[in-house]
């Protein structure tokens, strides 16, 4: 997708302060973070969304999950504890249409629900 804010930070072609990198894999910290440690992890591939996943991309998913725990350690946030958070379409708070996964830390979080 050429006009995807994500794809440009993965190509380059735009700034993000990257943290991390690898060949199906790209995180950086998010612009409008909600807790101290506030880092978007996205695949180098463009998915638009959880709906949007095929069975071939299981394996892709697991490796954002990993990623997030390599991060968090990365961050020292591994032990006090972090969330993970993917935001599927407009309803649920997703902005960038580039499936991404949220890994908040740094504080305490409140309990969900």
């Amino acid at each position: 997708m050429t006009d995807c804010l994500f794809c440009k930070i993965i190509k380059g072609d735009i700034p993000g302060n990257i943290v991390y990198r690898d060949e199906q894999a790209t995180a950086f910290r998010d612009i409008n973070p909600a807790a101290p440690t506030h880092i978007l992890i996205v695949p180098n591939k463009h998915i638009d969304s959880v709906n949007m996943l095929i069975l071939d991309d299981e394996p892709l998913i697991g490796h954002l999950i990993t990623t997030a725990k390599v991060i968090a350690a990365q961050e020292g946030i591994a032990e006090s504890g972090y969330r993970l958070i993917i935001n599927t379409n407009a309803g649920a708070g997703q902005t960038v249409f580039h499936i991404h996964l949220h890994l908040l830390g740094g504080r305490q979080m409140k309990a969900l629900g």
